[in-house]
């Protein structure tokens, strides 16, 4: 096969049915609907049930994706899963969602690009592996069920996150440049700024065993994504050839909506080229960037053609961004695999 473009040929999406809204957290916490409104822009999030796993997430999220390309679940060549939500530490959730959608013969793997910056870090994985040759359609899964996580005292935490899974459905394109180079990056520095800590269990039988819980310092995520990310915009701009202005929309991590319109606001951009779906489902990690993408594609906002900046940052700190002109139906060619 020939080395050539690779575009999104369809994202599937998959949320939970469970909703938490403001007004129940306010029957748990001392909070108040008002300062979730206000401070975060959420008024609700999508929590998995006791008995809902990542793996089912992602599952949902992979057939919506083949079932909007119209291809069937068995037509891919390779499935990467990243999550740092896993149903168990090994084997990889990309095996397990291979085994419920009953596709044998396929490589799947997992990689953990440490949470939040995942959609972006996992996009790049794909789009290497098309663009290689080596394989013609991939299955990128992101999915989290990071609100599991929430530290049960911590009304932060519950007001923020939520759970949900996306799938890029990846291939070679024609007539399109498709995704462009996505830079990346890491500030090792600030590793404790956003993590999952292990918090230990009178009898633990080691140090992988524990209750796990999340611990974030919110004002350091809001100062790094204030500081360092318009930097990197700065940067995918310039290696894409294009600007800001040529950019229909702007579709970054959903920590929260208020950040959002803050970063956007530094960008010089106006709000409405900003993507919002947090409101409704809350910071759903690595995720988060590619539900946002999907929900302007099914409402209109995204066409062939188009121009669009993805950006996604982290725990790590880490943090990635890329150009990617949106691509229709016709510039997928018949695969001759």
């Amino acid at each position: 096969m020939m080395n050539g473009s690779v575009g999104i040929r369809s994202i599937g999406v998959c949320v939970p049915e469970n909703e938490v809204t403001n007004a129940q957290l306010v029957e748990r916490f001392d909070t108040s609907d008002a300062w979730m409104r206000e401070r975060l822009g959420i008024v609700s999030r999508r929590v998995a049930g006791p008995d809902e796993l990542t793996s089912d997430l992602a599952l949902g999220a992979f057939e919506d994706a083949c079932k909007r390309a119209g291809v069937d679940p068995g037509s891919i060549d390779l499935l990467i899963c990243c999550t740092s939500t896993p149903d168990h530490m090994i084997p990889a959730v990309a095996t397990l969602i291979l085994r419920k959608a009953q596709i044998h013969g396929v490589p799947g793997f997992d990689v953990n690009a440490g949470g939040c910056a995942g959609g972006l870090f996992a996009l790049d994985v794909g789009h290497k592996y098309v663009e290689s040759g080596q394989y013609g359609r991939v299955a990128v899964v992101v999915a989290d069920t990071v609100a599991q996580l929430n530290d049960p005292d911590d009304r932060t935490q519950h007001a923020i996150f939520g759970d949900g899974a996306a799938c890029y459905l990846l291939e070679r394109c024609s007539d399109s440049p498709g995704i462009g180079r996505t830079l990346l990056g890491t500030d090792p520095d600030r590793y404790y700024t956003a993590l999952i800590k292990r918090l230990p269990d009178e009898g633990q039988l080691n140090r992988f065993s524990g209750t796990n819980v999340t611990r974030m310092d919110a004002r350091g995520v809001k100062d790094f994504a204030l500081s360092v990310v318009p930097g990197l915009v700065d940067k995918v701009i310039e290696a894409a050839g294009v600007t800001l202005d040529d950019v229909k929309l702007i579709v970054t991590h959903q920590a929260n909506p208020t950040l959002i319109r803050q970063l956007v606001d530094l960008l010089g951009q106006p709000r409405d080229k900003a993507v919002i779906v947090a409101d409704r489902l809350g910071n759903t990690s690595g995720s988060s960037v590619v539900i946002a993408l999907a929900e302007a594609e099914r409402t209109g906002r995204l066409s062939p053609g188009d121009v669009v900046l993805l950006l996604g940052f982290g725990a790590g700190m880490s943090y990635g961004g890329t150009v990617v002109h949106w691509c229709g139906s016709e510039n997928f060619p018949q695969r001759e695999w």
